[in-house]
């Protein structure tokens, strides 16, 4: 965290009911690493423009699907309910493949726009 960082950090208010950070816009311009550190560690980071009215507000994104922790856990718990390990068949790779390309998005080459 640069000096300035700390300089502002002290400075700005706190809403310790929702772990809400109040920055200026310049303060965000200042130090954007220091501002993402303070996402990254879950709390809400609310940019005030010059009139302080809130212009952006910056957050965790919120993460979906399951862990792949949780997956092999799921896993494991099928298998010994089922007393064997399942096998897939000779169709799964191809039922696989086919629900990845249906939810895929087009690569957009944003160089040739």
């Amino acid at each position: 965290m640069s000096v300035g960082c700390k300089h502002w950090l002290r400075k700005t208010r706190y809403d310790r009911s929702e772990m809400t950070v109040r920055i200026t816009e310049s303060d965000l311009a200042r130090d954007v690493r220091a501002v993402l550190a303070k996402v990254e560690q879950g709390d809400e980071v609310i940019i005030e423009g010059e009139n302080h009215q809130a212009v952006a507000v910056m957050k965790q994104a919120r993460q979906s699907g399951r862990k792949i922790t949780e997956c092999i856990a799921l896993a494991k718990a099928f298998e010994s309910s089922l007393g064997y390990l399942p096998v897939p068949d000779e169709d799964f790779a191809r039922d696989v493949q086919a629900g990845i390309d249906e939810r895929r998005e087009p690569l957009r080459n944003f160089w040739d726009e």
